[in-house]
C-alpha cells in the first residue's frame, strides 16, 4: 500500500476534533450534528437539477440553464450547498491550505455519491476514473496546492477507486474566476482543456472543489469527451445555490 494512503488511514483513525465545532471525533470527519446541518442545506432548500445540481426554483425537473444548452457532462452530484456553515470546510482547504480538510469533503462528497448511485436505475461504474480540474499556474504559485487534487486524492481512497489521473491541461491561463461574471466565465472555459491520457470508452468523473456556473467543468467535460469518454460526472464538495 503507497505510504500517502497508509497515512490518510490513519489519519482516518486518529482522534481529532470536528473542525466547525471543536467536538472530539474519530478521524477526518465533522460530528454528527456538523454534518447534518451541512446536508439540510439552506432553509427552504428545493430539489436539485440532476444535470447540474443547482437548486430548483418554482418546480420543474432541469434548471432554465440547462434545458436552453445542455452540458456535456450527464449529471453533477454536490455533496452540499456553497453556504454557511459548509463553505467553511471548503474556505479553510482553499484560503487557510488547511490540508487536513481534504478528506472531510472527500467523506462528504463519497457519501453524496454513493447515496446517488443507490437511487432506482442509478449505478456506480466500477472502473470509474477520477480527473481533477487542473488548477491555474497563478493558482499553484499562490497556494502550493490544487484543492480538486487534494480532495481526489481522498475520494479515491474512500471509494476504494484507483488513484486520480491527472489528465487534463489547460490550454491558456485565464483570469480569476471570482471576478467574473457568468457570461465572462462562459466565454472564457471555451476550449480551455485538453485530455492528455488514454480515455477511450471509460466513465470519467471530474472531480472540483465548487462548482458556480459550471463553465470549468463543462470546458473539462467537453475535453473529456472529445478524447473518448463514454460518460462524464462531475462531482463537488459545493453547489453554489
Amino acid at each position: 500500500m503507497p505510504l500517502l494512503d497508509m497515512g490518510r488511514r490513519l489519519l482516518s483513525r486518529l482522534g481529532c476534533d470536528c473542525p466547525l465545532c471543536g467536538a472530539r471525533v474519530a478521524g477526518a470527519r465533522l460530528c454528527a450534528g456538523c454534518q447534518a446541518d451541512i446536508l439540510a442545506g439552506p432553509a427552504g432548500a428545493s430539489a436539485r437539477c440532476p444535470r447540474c445540481a443547482l437548486r430548483l426554483q418554482g418546480g420543474g425537473q432541469h434548471c432554465a440553464a440547462c434545458l436552453a444548452q445542455p452540458q456535456a457532462f450527464s449529471r453533477t452530484i454536490a455533496a452540499f450547498d456553497y453556504a454557511p456553515p459548509g463553505d467553511a470546510l471548503v474556505l479553510m482547504l482553499k484560503t487557510q491550505l488547511r490540508l487536513s480538510m481534504a478528506p472531510v469533503l472527500a467523506r462528504l462528497m463519497a457519501q453524496a455519491l454513493r447515496e446517488a448511485a443507490a437511487q432506482p436505475g442509478a449505478h456506480l461504474p466500477p472502473d470509474l476514473l477520477l480527473v481533477p480540474i487542473p488548477a491555474s499556474r497563478a493558482s499553484l504559485r499562490q497556494r502550493g496546492m490544487n484543492p480538486a487534487a487534494e480532495i481526489v486524492r481522498s475520494l479515491a481512497a474512500e471509494l476504494a477507486l484507483p488513484a486520480p489521473r491527472l489528465l487534463l491541461a489547460r490550454r491558456r491561463e485565464t483570469p480569476r474566476q471570482a471576478t467574473l461574471g457568468r457570461r465572462a466565465r462562459q466565454r472564457g472555459a471555451v476550449g480551455l482543456f485538453v485530455c492528455a491520457g488514454p480515455i477511450r470508452g471509460r466513465h470519467v468523473a471530474v472531480v472540483d472543489d465548487v462548482m458556480t456556473t459550471g463553465s470549468t467543468v463543462g470546458a473539462a467535460a467537453t475535453a473529456l469527451i472529445a478524447a473518448g469518454a463514454a460518460s462524464v460526472t462531475v462531482l463537488v464538495a459545493a453547489r453554489t445555490p
